[in-house]
């Protein structure tokens, strides 16, 4: 029984929810029957060799395509792979990436996916509980076919190495078919230098619709410089054009996993929870009482956030004394 998880990776640094997938695929297999496949390792393959191996895989993969990000070409690359090592199942993390892709394997192979699931169980057929409804609730189905093809939600398992040495590396080209690079990544636009990462940040301070306006964020961008921590939003703040689209917390948006939430005049809207289900703590701020985000929270001050994100900014300087 072999298992292969799609590898994602910036720089050579394996990405956080592919982490993630390796340590759920490794409680499939045994005897290190887990295998990797990358298709932009793009020099990095030693590094991420050594990575991957720490959570457990064997052998990495991998494939040699020019040219930046193409879905069916990295798609016929895993497909290629899945076939050549028999593999029981192919996993990986449910990111806009690994989503994508494995749909494409999916249409290659005429095969089923479940996306963004919790828990696998491998058999005839695969037992899968997975995420629906923007984790609004958990689906248990099963999955007909082989290999069985899953995305993992990301943050809902813990990742975690195996301490195991370097993987195995095996370098191949795949056989593209024409149009396979038709459709690619043409540009990457960085984001604005500078602050903390929003998918990396330990604190996130988000506003919604009860900021009011781009310049109430003022208060919001406060607390948050002085916590060492990250700016987010919701849905209908960048809707507004109050922030970008980069900053926005949710399904659509980025999700995260900070040691503290604070959501401050949000909803909770099921698209917003499904961005920061990851959080470890929750402190909401919000005028209305009644608010479903209320539900998702560990504390909760019911106020105006423009004077109690203040007021909190105050204290936390006169405690540091500046």
């Amino acid at each position: 029984m072999t298992v292969l998880v799609v590898l994602e990776h910036a720089d050579g640094v394996l990405a956080e929810p592919t982490a993630q997938a390796l340590t759920l695929a490794r409680e499939l297999v045994t005897d290190r029957h887990l295998q990797g496949v990358v298709v932009d390792a793009a020099g990095a393959g030693a590094e991420l060799a050594a990575q991957a191996g720490a959570y457990g895989a064997a052998t990495l993969h991998a494939a040699a395509v020019d040219g930046s990000y193409a879905p069916l070409a990295w798609a016929r690359g895993v497909a290629e792979t899945a076939g050549r090592v028999g593999a029981t199942a192919v996993v990986a993390a449910g990111t806009d990436v690994g989503n994508e892709v494995l749909a494409h394997v999916a249409a290659l192979l005429d095969l089923p996916l479940a996306a963004n699931c919790t828990e696998v169980v491998l058999g005839d057929p695969t037992a899968v509980t997975r995420v629906r409804w923007g984790g609004s609730l958990l689906e248990r189905a099963h999955l007909h076919g082989a290999p069985a093809l899953v995305t993992v939600q990301p943050h809902a398992v813990a990742a975690s190495s195996a301490g195991a040495g370097a993987a195995s590396v095996e370098e191949f080209v795949p056989a593209l078919a024409d149009g396979d690079l038709a459709v690619r990544v043409a540009e990457h636009v960085a984001a604005p230098a500078g602050g903390v990462s929003l998918a990396d940040a330990k604190v996130v301070v988000s506003g919604g619709r009860g900021v009011g306006s781009a310049e109430g964020f003022a208060v919001v961008e406060e607390l948050a410089a002085l916590l060492g921590g990250a700016v987010g939003c919701s849905r209908v703040v960048t809707s507004a054009g109050w922030r970008p689209h980069t900053d926005q917390v949710g399904q659509t948006g980025t999700k995260i996993s900070p040691e503290l939430y604070i959501p401050c005049g949000i909803s909770g809207a099921t698209q917003h929870i499904a961005g920061c289900r990851g959080a470890r703590r929750v402190l909401a701020v919000n005028a209305d009482a009644e608010a479903p985000i209320l539900a998702s929270a560990d504390y909760a001050v019911i106020g105006d956030l423009h004077e109690i994100l203040p007021a909190i900014s105050a204290e936390i300087r006169r405690v540091r004394g500046s």
